[in-house]
């Protein structure tokens, strides 16, 4: 991969790994320029660089086995720090994308489909008999008995473009300023509560959830919370799902424990 990427860029340039779980990005330098390349982004990050969301496309390359490298301007910049993630313009930033309508458009036409409370409640219940877990491990039970109580709040609901995976190394505050939200691998059309749902459970201190709310434009009722827990729940048996089928043992005895306080929450919330 950097011998192509150097004769595409030419052998005066350098190039480095730079970092990630796929090992597919790299830093291009030369002299004072410098480029952020991967392989096999998807055709929405076009759309998200005009929407100033992600740092500047720059090209887009195809290489002779058929793999797709793009060029990003590369920021100085930091990811936020767990405590940052409550500052209002993270909501500001994250209503953007929810309000826009060309990232919907472009998503729907690269071929994503909107995903639905009742379709993603039959995959994970499939999922979770085939793995047996749910006649092994009462919260998981637990958790299943509230899914389909709440089942009914979750349904016909403005769905949106979210990013999936908000946590705060997704965040790029650069020097000057900017913010961007990044890797967008996760993308998909659902209930918008799927991503500022993690931001609340996981950074921001239940007291400033309204104003955080607020910010991002919603009141809270006791449908809002019922549809975010019932999605941090969805999430929490993926995941269980995920570690059990690797062997993953401790990371399955944290998502138990995980579940066990998202379903003492919902038992309170009901």
């Amino acid at each position: 991969m950097v011998n192509w990427l150097k004769r595409v860029l030419g052998s005066e340039w350098e190039i480095a790994p730079a970092g990630g779980l796929t090992g597919d990005a790299y830093l291009a330098t030369k002299g004072n320029q410098r480029l952020f390349l991967k392989r096999n982004s998807s055709p929405f990050l076009a759309v998200l660089s005009a929407e100033g969301i992600v740092p500047k496309l720059i090209w887009t390359k195809r290489m002779e086995n058929g793999d797709v490298i793009t060029a990003q301007e590369w920021l100085e910049g930091r990811e936020l720090k767990p405590v940052e993630m409550q500052h209002l313009r993270v909501a500001d930033l994250l209503r953007k994308i929810h309000q826009s309508s060309e990232l919907l458009h472009m998503l729907m036409r690269l071929g994503k489909k909107p995903i639905t409370s009742d379709e993603s409640y039959a995959i994970i219940k499939e999922r979770l008999q085939r793995t047996n877990l749910h006649h092994t491990h009462g919260q998981v039970d637990i958790a299943l008995q509230y899914l389909e109580k709440l089942l009914p709040i979750t349904r016909k609901r403005k769905l949106v473009v979210c990013h999936g995976d908000l946590n705060h190394n997704n965040l790029l505050l650069t020097e000057e300023g900017h913010l961007y939200l990044i890797d967008w691998d996760s993308a998909l059309i659902a209930d918008p509560v799927v991503d500022y749902g993690m931001i609340l459970n996981w950074y921001i201190p239940q007291e400033n959830w309204n104003e955080w709310l607020r910010q991002y434009g919603i009141a809270t009722d006791y449908h809002l919370f019922g549809r975010m827990h019932w999605y941090l729940l969805l999430d929490s048996l993926h995941y269980l799902c995920w570690h059990k089928e690797r062997d993953e043992d401790a990371k399955f005895v944290d998502r138990l424990n995980e579940l066990d306080v998202l379903n003492n929450q919902i038992g309170k919330l009901m």
